[in-house]
């Protein structure tokens, strides 16, 4: 489905000279008398380059039609990580690059949603929070409150994060995996 190019937004999944790309930021602009343009960053999603253009307002643009399914992760192994559609029970393999910055936050079991494009997923979105055990961090303070400032821990994950003072290795934290904060203590 082709819409004007002043219409692409944020996020939205487009083909680009024959490739599929999201776009990550996008400017309308009108600078004086002259014609109105949008200039446009986006991420082809299969080879995961970055790519800047700038569209004439009466450029049109094609909308990638993409579909979404509900994933299960089940392993990794020496190249990539699998997948099985719980729906279907379809299994599918993404390496390190289709998954980008989500790939240290998986656990095995994990559902995630996956964007298809063609019958074949092209990129996951995580959940808001998911709880991981503090394995390495350093003592806990005995003045340290809630607001105090953050002290780097090693999660079970591997991924390093900041977290308050008053937590100790052991524990369990909820963390947003898309920005990578600490969120709260876990409630088991």
């Amino acid at each position: 489905m082709a819409i004007p190019a002043t219409s692409i937004r944020r996020g939205m999944p487009i083909i680009f000279n024959g490739n599929l790309c999201r776009i990550i930021e996008f400017h309308h602009h009108t600078p004086g008398n002259l014609r109105a343009m949008v200039h446009a960053k986006m991420r082809n999603l299969k080879t995961g380059s970055t790519l800047e253009h700038r569209f004439r307002a009466s450029d049109s643009v094609e909308v990638a039609q993409m579909e979404t399914h509900e994933l299960q992760y089940l392993y990794k192994d020496a190249s990539s990580y699998h997948f099985m559609n719980t729906e279907t029970y379809d299994q599918f393999e993404m390496d390190d690059e289709a998954l980008g910055d989500h790939a240290p936050w998986m656990n095995d079991g994990m559902k995630v949603i996956a964007e298809y494009y063609e019958g074949r997923p092209v990129s996951i979105e995580l959940p808001n929070a998911l709880v991981f055990e503090v394995m390495e961090t350093a003592p806990v303070m005995k003045t340290a409150t809630k607001t105090a400032s953050y002290k780097p821990a090693k999660l079970s994950n591997g991924v390093t994060i900041g977290v308050p003072e008053f937590i100790s290795s052991g524990e369990k934290v909820r963390v947003n995996p898309n920005s990578g904060e600490y969120l709260d203590r876990a409630k088991d």
